[in-house]
């Protein structure tokens, strides 16, 4: 069986296990026939990656594959973070972009995404069609084709270059730089030993920010022994720096520096969900016109609040930045996800950890208010929510009875919350009154249920929780 898989966001693999040059060369190939069979070849491709173990060589090697098959390359001369990468397609006009990153998975693992000509991620349809190719390939149907790294520099077959530049300008394009620079602002910077060290400070500089801070800001192939996953529990350096230092805010960037964390003035961790409410909320009053909102399945329905209060459509999405993607493409002026992935229509369909930093700061420019203080605004006027995932490792034969229980839900009770309804889009998700619900999903590749939840307020949200776990026989440890 192929270990080569696609899964959300391309393919991942541990490196030395799964993820080998020749492994990586097959994906390459692949990737090269789909550009071909588009009629792109000329156009050429950006291959960037990350800090992770290996990265540039592994990306030396994808660009002997591209070239090899008549493909130009534009190779990243450093680190670089995905967006910036995918933002070079659209900047040089190329054919899509190979990306060398694990993003926010554990350091033992690295991964390609492949992004298409319009910089966003790959649809389904896409990756199956490069996975038929990778089929091909493995099958010894179609060979491998190489032209040996050295002899394609010397022979201009592969440029080395920098996003760097291009993807700061079209990053202060977005936002409102004058306001941005006569605020005063001051941040505290965790680009957690990626991909992100350098751009967003940089960046902030020239916007006149006082950097006054950047913690972990060196590569690290390893993430100082950690996940560089900008969650809660793994920012409290940030939090504790944020605070004592007086900052307007602590930003924080994962591996490959397309997910965002972000920190309070008074160090309290702002969630992806809260962020996705209050940019949606000052796009809406402040940056309009806008008419379509996109968020995932797993994501807070107070964005559904704010929106139809302004007459706005929501637009609901499986699990996946592509699907979000595909609705910025098609009108949503924002797009987010639960999980910190986030982009808007004015830059590209691809979720952007350096933009979401950018825009709060122009909120908080603009408004004059910290993000806690926002919220609480908005939990005034559309009401508060609460909202908690839960992770169910179980075995195989737990996941599916579970799973088929979802399916043939067709209770109008859970416990006292009448049922309003259910979803299939992505999992099973039952909408319960007043204003609740749940998510189950099941994880494509582990023996693991996610189960997602939102309230009104804490104590509804451990009662429906409870409930739900109770039905669901959910005995194991969460």
């Amino acid at each position: 069986m192929s270990v080569i898989k696609f899964g959300t966001d391309g393919w991942r693999g541990v490196i030395a296990r799964e993820f080998t040059f020749a492994n990586v060369a097959i994906v390459a190939q692949a990737i090269a026939m789909y550009v071909r069979s588009k009629g792109q070849a000329a156009q050429g491709i950006v291959v960037g990656y990350d800090n992770r173990f290996l990265g540039s060589l592994f990306a030396e090697r994808i660009a002997e594959v591209l070239v090899g098959n008549g493909i130009p390359v534009l190779l990243s001369d450093a680190p670089a973070p995905t967006p910036a990468i995918a933002s070079a397609i659209v900047d040089r006009g190329l054919a899509g972009a190979v990306m060398v990153t694990a993003s926010h998975n554990p350091p033992e693992y690295n991964g390609i995404k492949f992004i298409p000509d319009y910089a966003g991620p790959a649809s389904p349809e896409i990756t199956d069609e490069i996975t038929r190719y990778v089929r091909e390939v493995e099958a010894e149907q179609v060979e491998v084709k190489v032209i040996p790294y050295a002899r394609a520099l010397r022979d201009g077959q592969v440029t080395l270059d920098s996003p760097r530049q291009s993807y700061g300008e079209r990053l202060k394009d977005v936002v409102d730089r004058q306001a941005i620079a006569s605020a005063g602002l001051k941040v505290v910077l965790d680009p957690m030993y990626g991909a992100g060290i350098g751009y967003l400070e940089e960046i902030l500089q020239e916007l006149d920010v006082d950097v006054v801070e950047v913690l972990h800001n060196r590569p690290d192939p390893m993430f100082g022994g950690d996940l560089p996953e900008p969650c809660e529990e793994k920012l409290w350096a940030l939090s504790h720096l944020t605070r004592e230092m007086g900052a307007h805010l602590g930003l924080a960037l994962d591996g490959d520096a397309d997910r965002f964390g972000v920190i309070d003035p008074s160090g309290k961790y702002v969630t992806p969900n809260e962020v996705f409410v209050l940019l949606t909320h000052y796009f809406i009053t402040h940056r309009g016109p806008v008419t379509k909102v996109a968020r995932t399945v797993a994501t807070t329905h107070l964005i559904d609040r704010v929106a139809f209060a302004h007459n706005i459509v929501v637009t609901e999405t499986p699990v996946g930045f592509k699907y979000i993607g595909e609705e910025i493409r098609g009108g949503a002026a924002i797009g987010g996800e639960e999980s910190g992935g986030l982009s808007v229509a004015a830059h590209i369909p691809e979720k952007d950890g350096l933009l979401v930093g950018l825009l709060l700061l122009e909120l908080i420019a603009k408004t004059g208010k910290t993000p806690l203080q926002l919220l609480a605004e908005l939990g005034e006027e559309y009401g508060t929510v609460v909202n908690e995932r839960v992770d169910c490792h179980m075995t195989h034969e737990q996941k599916e009875s579970v799973l088929n229980m979802m399916r043939g839900w067709d209770a109008p009770y859970v416990g006292d919350w009448k049922v309003v309804d259910k979803t299939t889009i992505d999992g099973v998700k039952i909408l319960v009154e007043p204003n609740a619900w749940f998510l189950v999903r099941p994880s494509g590749t582990e023996p693991l249920v996610r189960i997602y939840f939102e309230a009104r307020s804490k104590s509804e949200l451990h009662a429906l929780k409870e409930k739900v776990l109770d039905l669901l026989g959910l005995t194991v440890s969460v």
